[in-house]
């Protein structure tokens, strides 16, 4: 079928963000910031993504893997410290490990950021909006039109009907590199040896428990030292009871429970749906609707078995699924587990990290939580699609493999790859050259004056 349609709404900027996530916002945020005219577009009607729409949280650590130096700062420390002021975050700062906050884990949570995601939402915009960008809801990117190697335009579906958005440069902050794929972009979908993705969750909120009673219970298995790891952590006792008694059906032998700035409120990551593609939509929709039954499954138990929980209420349920993987550019260098663990050099590093290399299990309770050796970077070369000029990509997507993604595919990294790729684009506009192809050095030096840590 061929379907031709004159467009006749356009709309010009400098450099578009695509997608308004925590990548997208440390994009737009930086790029205005550094003078580009710049355009969020968001298919939804908030800023940030899985921390807010997906009530993912807390934000993973931001320190190195010692628990000393904070290595994720700029547009990220901000963003915490005005959530801070709000009431709406615990500074990282002022978490340790093995607390409520990070649900008893020892491994790779010293130092998480609890926030509380409707106070996100509004300081996001508020930040964007300052720093001098625009943004436009309810956008939906439907295909990007290209000649030879570079973007001349990508178009979205508006309340107005399809309209044009033409820009000097293109950030691609979808997650799923929805843009770079329409592009044409090569890029690997899941593992590299069979396609596999990490489970999806869907996440919910919890309140109106016996707080005492339930931590209670927590502090002295803590005590005992029966908390800390994977597969043996919070209310796995109560878990093991379920399932003799055909309570529990759900993959996990465990529960995620983060409380939030006020006291009592509690995110939870438990829900596990597997094999599931998130850039199919038949496979999401299946997924979400496991996931809100094994929400209703799972207040069921926590009335049933867990201790203070007798009256709990489910506060919200998140409105879309918690993604870790879909898609991974090819871009100009391949990031690798090994170069994390070995820590490998990069010249052109924009930035530096340190959580845990983090891969969910599709299968049993069995999972990978391995810790880096101090910290590591990320190339900007890992930003650059090899085939698209005037395209940058940020957020989990970038290039690398499935195993290293398990560690740089949460929200503190996404903002400092986003605010490397958007000083990288408004850089681009005043060398007159393609985004991917900016002075690293220039970059390096304009990152690190804006308060970015990058370690050799």
């Amino acid at each position: 079928m061929k379907y031709v349609k004159e467009i006749e709404r356009v709309i010009e900027t400098e450099v578009l963000v695509i997608g308004g996530g925590t990548a997208g916002f440390g994009a737009a945020v930086a790029s205005a910031r550094n003078g580009a005219k710049t355009l969020l577009i968001e298919k939804g009607q908030m800023l940030g993504g899985m921390a807010t729409t997906g009530l993912v949280g807390p934000f993973m650590t931001c320190y190195d893997d010692e628990g000393e130096n904070q290595v994720v700062k700029g547009i990220f420390e901000e963003l915490c410290r005005k959530a801070e002021e709000r009431g709406g975050a615990i500074h990282p700062s002022k978490v340790d490990n093995m607390s409520t906050y990070c649900s008893y884990y020892s491994t790779g949570h010293k130092h998480v950021t609890p926030f509380m995601s409707e106070v996100l939402e509004v300081v996001m915009e508020e930040m964007v909006l300052e720093a001098g960008a625009k943004i436009l809801y309810n956008v939906r990117l439907c295909d990007v039109l290209t000649e030879g190697k570079k973007i001349i335009g990508v178009l979205v579906s508006m309340k107005e009907g399809l309209t044009l958005i033409r820009a000097e440069s293109y950030i691609d902050c979808t997650g799923d590199a929805d843009a770079a794929f329409y592009a044409g972009a090569k890029c690997i979908s899941g593992d590299e040896t069979d396609g596999t993705m990490q489970p999806v969750s869907l996440f919910f909120e919890i309140g109106n428990m016996d707080r005492e009673k339930f931590v209670g219970a927590l502090e002295e298995r803590k005590e005992k030292g029966e908390l800390g790891e994977p597969g043996f952590n919070c209310w796995s006792w109560c878990v093991k009871e379920a399932k003799k008694n055909g309570d529990w059906t759900l993959i996990r032998d465990e529960v995620g429970n983060y409380e939030q700035p006020i006291p009592g409120r509690w995110k939870i990551n438990t829900t596990r749906m597997t094999y599931v593609d998130a850039t199919n939509t038949e496979e999401l929709t299946k997924a979400v609707m496991e996931g809100r039954r094994q929400v209703q499954e799972l207040m069921g138990f926590f009335k049933k078995y867990v201790p203070g929980c007798e009256n709990l209420q489910l506060l919200q349920v998140a409105s879309v699924l918690g993604v870790r993987e879909t898609r991974h550019i090819l871009g100009r260098y391949k990031l690798t587990a090994e170069d994390i663990y070995e820590r490998k050099h990069f010249e052109d590093a924009i930035c530096t990290f340190a959580y845990a290399i983090d891969v969910h299990a599709s299968e049993g309770n069995s999972g990978v939580l391995k810790s880096v050796n101090s910290y590591y970077t990320i190339p900007f070369r890992c930003l650059v699609p090899e085939d698209i000029d005037n395209l940058l990509v940020a957020g989990r997507c970038i290039s690398g493999t499935s195993e290293a993604a398990g560690s740089y595919r949460v929200m503190p990294c996404c903002v400092a790859t986003g605010q490397a790729a958007g000083t990288a684009a408004a850089l681009a506009l005043r060398e007159a050259c393609n985004p991917g192809d900016v002075d690293h050095g220039m970059l390096r030096k304009t990152l690190l004056e804006q308060g970015a840590v990058i370690w050799d």
